[in-house]
């Protein structure tokens, strides 16, 4: 093969690669066991159920991109698979979230910016309290999240259903807690409320705080 084609192919392949989309890579939480109030039993489980989210993120987007590719975009399997990929995706994004907002063992600042425009919102710090934990104690699977209102600068505490279903439009997730089953039967059963009690014990301000934009 001459050596000007062989160059030309092996540049475009290295431009092929470079504009692949990188693959998700699960991240390790094990710095959390230990944590009081979760069982080292209870998040090595939930750690392995959220790197499954991560696989199979990872599959459908590339399996997708590939049906496109194939001219299949008008399939039935296309059509499915594109409406699951929000699933497994957001499996793996809130996890991330949840997993990171853990950990801590310092309250929320009262002189930090998130903790005033909680007192604006919500009246005080203990209302807020109250009504997250409302949110997390209402029955079914899902996901309590305390938003920020871009648009507005409120915070809002909203339920979220079966990972994809219910998000506030343009929001921003400041904190998560996931309240599925798997998070909490293994060390509480059905005692959804001593498990809401270890969250908020176990808070990470400070990556909350990261989250809010006027922090600092």
């Amino acid at each position: 093969m001459r050596s000007w084609l062989l160059a030309l192919l092996v540049t475009t392949a290295g431009l092929h690669a470079e504009a692949a989309p990188q693959a998700y890579a699960a991240k390790n939480y094990s710095h959390l066991l230990g944590m009081a109030g979760f069982s080292d039993t209870a998040l090595t489980t939930h750690f392995k159920l959220y790197q499954g989210y991560v696989t199979n993120a990872n599959l459908l987007l590339k399996t997708v991109q590939q049906l496109a590719a194939d001219g299949q975009d008008r399939s039935p399997q296309y059509a499915e698979l594109k409406r699951r990929i929000g699933w497994e995706f957001d499996g793996m994004r809130l996890h991330e979230l949840y997993f990171e907002n853990l950990g801590g063992k310092e309250p929320l600042d009262p002189k930090s910016p998130l903790y005033a425009r909680i007192v604006q919102d919500f009246g005080s710090y203990d209302s807020w309290k109250a009504d997250f934990i409302a949110t997390g104690a209402m029955r079914g699977i899902g996901w309590a999240i305390l938003y920020l209102d871009p648009a507005s600068g409120r915070l809002i505490n909203s339920w979220i259903n079966e990972h994809d279903v219910g998000h506030l439009a343009g929001g921003q997730p400041i904190l998560i807690m996931d309240v599925f089953e798997h998070a909490y039967m293994i060390d509480y059963l059905t005692d959804r409320a001593k498990y809401i009690d270890a969250f908020f014990k176990n808070i990470g301000w400070a990556a909350v705080l990261q989250r809010y934009p006027t922090h600092g």
